[in-house]
Order: structure tokens, then sequence, then C-alpha cells
């Protein structure tokens, strides 16, 4: 699939803001199964200070300077990405068994299993979570078969809500509730599995918007949130949407990837002054 995408954040302040620093993860990059055939960021007002970099985990970040006074931030994201995932592993080791070899990797690079491992600022380890994801990894199954038992019984059992949770809500809050949004879903799922001793990635990115006489998928027309799961050597990372029940293929394009929401926040800083604020954001992901 080509894709044109287009994304406009706009934040509205209800008095100027003086100065602000900010940190963007809304440029896309080259990924397995996705390439980038160009990509734009066009910030108003013009920042007096902008660098380009990749963090730990890869992603590209813009961080920015704004020292006019200003009521509103616009932050205009357009890109053409080609995406071919390619046919997903049939079959995977035991779970036992790739948690076995996460615990012994010696590979340290950016998607190393290791670094998915334990809990992270937003991501505890719950025990009743842990419990919960149990009951999908009886012994000697499959680590792929299992984390789709999971991600089937998330999306059977808890409630797509937008307004229930709000961004820093925990995995045991929106677990509790058994109500959410793709990243509350996400965060249930990856704190399970990491209770149980494997390794899940956090990956915030798009889908496809909704076309006539297709069916819409949650999450669409918005930045969207799924896992990836580590299934041993051969098989690698495999991405999991629990929000709609479905492998991460062709209608899935990701953005940026880390251990949880609070890695690839798409913007994040300080601002000075600006007093309350309203938050807009508007996607489209339009196939060629």
């Amino acid at each position: 699939m080509i894709y044109d995408i287009s994304q406009v954040t706009t934040y509205r302040y209800g008095s100027p803001v003086a100065h602000a620093r900010h940190v963007l993860r809304l440029t896309p990059i080259d990924r397995a199964g996705q390439r980038v055939n160009a990509a734009a960021l066009d910030i108003e007002p013009a920042p007096v200070e902008r660098r380009e970099a990749r963090d730990f985990f890869g992603n590209r970040i813009t961080t920015v300077m704004l020292e006019e006074p200003h009521e509103m931030l616009s932050v205009r994201v357009a890109a053409r990405i080609v995406v071919e995932r390619g046919a997903q592993a049939a079959a995977t080791p035991p779970w036992e068994d790739v948690r076995e070899a996460a615990f012994v990797s010696a590979d340290l690079s950016a998607l190393a299993p290791a670094h998915y491992l334990f809990p992270s600022r937003l991501v505890s380890l719950d025990p009743e979570i842990r419990d919960y994801a149990a009951e999908s990894f009886p012994v000697g199954r499959p680590l792929l078969d299992g984390a789709r038992d999971l991600m089937h019984r998330i999306k059977a059992e808890f409630t797509y809500e937008p307004g229930a949770t709000t961004a820093t809500t925990t995995p045991p809050m929106s677990f509790a509730l058994r109500r959410g949004v793709c990243q509350d879903f996400s965060h249930v799922m990856i704190s399970g599995m990491r209770g149980l001793g494997l390794p899940v990635a956090y990956v915030s990115g798009y889908l496809r918007t909704a076309q006539p006489g297709a069916a819409r998928l949650e999450g669409a027309d918005a930045m969207h949130a799924w896992v990836m799961a580590w299934c041993g050597g051969e098989a690698g990372w495999i991405g999991l949407d629990p929000t709609n029940d479905m492998l991460a293929g062709d209608d899935h394009v990701v953005l940026a990837i880390g251990r949880d929401y609070a890695d690839v926040a798409p913007i994040d800083g300080v601002i000075v002054g600006g007093g309350g604020q309203k938050l807009e954001v508007s996607v489209r992901v339009m196939p060629l």
C-alpha cells in the first residue's frame, strides 16, 4: 500500500505563551516493511531553534524552541509512505522458550528484547493483569497463539470509549475500568505479557482512513497505538492491535516505537504562560 498521510495538531492557549520548548516525535522513518518516500514537518509560529536527531529507540525527534509570544501552536505533518509488511510468521516457539531466550540474549541494540521486559515509566507489572494474561498462556503454547488469544480477550471484554481515560491513566486503572482507548488496551497487554517475562514494545502510528464500503477500524482518523511482541529469533517482532483484534499489517503505519506511551509521545515539552489549553488533532491516511 502507498499512503498519503496528513496530520494537523493544534494547541490553542487561554493566554499568550511567552516561551516554549517542545520535543516532537512526528516524522516517520524507514522501518522493516515500511519506506518513507517523502516527509515534511511544518511548525507555526516558526521556531527560533530547530534540531533533528534520533532517540535511543531509533525514532526521529525534532526539538524546537519558540520565543515569539503566541496563542496557538500548529504542527503539520505530510508524508508519503509505502507499506509492505509481507506474511507474518505461521509458527512460533513455546512462550516459555521465548522467555528464556529473551533473558539470556546478549543483544543490546534498540530492538533488543531486554529493553522491553521490565517496568517502564507508564507500565507497571501489575499482578492482577499478569494473572489475567496468564490464562492465554498455558504450558507449551506457542507465543503468537497466546498473544493473539490475549488480544482477542481484550477486544471482547473491554469497551472502546474515548474520554473514559487520559494520557496518564495507568494500566491497573484502565484494567479495573475495562474501558479506554488504544493506548490503554496496549498498556494492559504490555503489562500482562511483561509480567510473564515476555518482551513487548509500544508502537504509535496511524491506521488507514476508512474507505466507502470498507469496515472502519477503531482508532482511524486519529493517532493510533498497538504493541509488538518478540516471538523469538526467527520470527522476530510481530505487531498486534488489541483495539481491533488483528495483526498489524498493511493498514498500519508505524511512527515511533518505545517501552510505553511516554517514550513515543507525539509532542511534549515546557511552556511559559498559556493558562488553559485546547488540543485538536486531525489525521488522514489515504491510500493511493
